[in-house]
Order: structure tokens, then C-alpha cells, then sequence
């Protein structure tokens, strides 16, 4: 098992999670945040801590997609492992139905 990063995440990208994760498993896009599924301890501390509840274990049904994302741009985008403000949006944006569709970027983030 390991823990996702879902939609609700874009536009929000709170980090509240990134500062509790004993491993260091989150990477940054401009937009989302991602775990690397092969770093993931499965300890699950950073799923309370997101505010818009977009983290979840990846044992809940209809998360292939969110595996395959997290996974996939976990391995080219940079590691943050620090808390900084959410997006200016991310109240208003957070519970959006279908942001993947209207504003994932593929575009990185800062990272450390």
C-alpha cells in the first residue's frame, strides 16, 4: 500500500503534509503535489494533515489513475520536503469537481 495525492489538490497545494513526512516522499509541480509510491512508508501521517483531504491510501477503490500520476511525475518533478503557502486559490478551490481535466499542469514546481 502506499498514499496518493487526488484532484482535489490542484490549485490548492497545500503543504502541511510535505512537513510531516518522516521520508521525504512528496515532489512539486507548479499546481499539485505527488508521493513517489516507491518511497512511501505507508505510515499514513500525512493524510490528517492536508486540508483539503486530497490524500488518500491507495487501497480505496478507483485510485489506479492516482497511482499511475503520482508515479509518473514523482520521478521527473523535484522534491519538497518543506511547508509553504498554499495557492493563492486554494479556498475557492478547494472541492472543484474535475480540476485535473480543467488545470493539472505537468509543469514542475520549485521544489527545496
Amino acid at each position: 500500500m502506499t498514499y496518493v495525492v487526488t484532484d482535489n489538490c490542484i490549485r490548492c497545494k497545500y503543504t502541511d503534509c510535505v512537513e510531516v513526512c518522516p521520508v521525504d516522499c512528496f515532489y512539486e509541480g507548479e499546481n499539485f503535489l505527488v508521493i513517489h509510491p516507491d518511497e512511501c512508508i505507508d505510515c499514513g501521517v500525512c493524510e490528517p494533515e492536508c486540508p483539503a483531504e486530497a490524500i488518500k491510501p491507495d487501497t480505496e477503490p478507483g485510485l489506479d489513475k492516482w497511482l499511475k500520476i503520482n508515479a509518473d511525475y514523482a520521478a521527473i518533478w523535484p522534491n519538497i520536503t518543506v511547508k509553504r503557502d498554499p495557492m493563492p486559490e486554494a479556498k475557492e478551490m478547494d472541492g472543484e469537481q474535475g480540476k485535473f481535466e480543467k488545470y493539472f499542469s505537468t509543469n514542475p514546481g520549485a521544489g527545496d
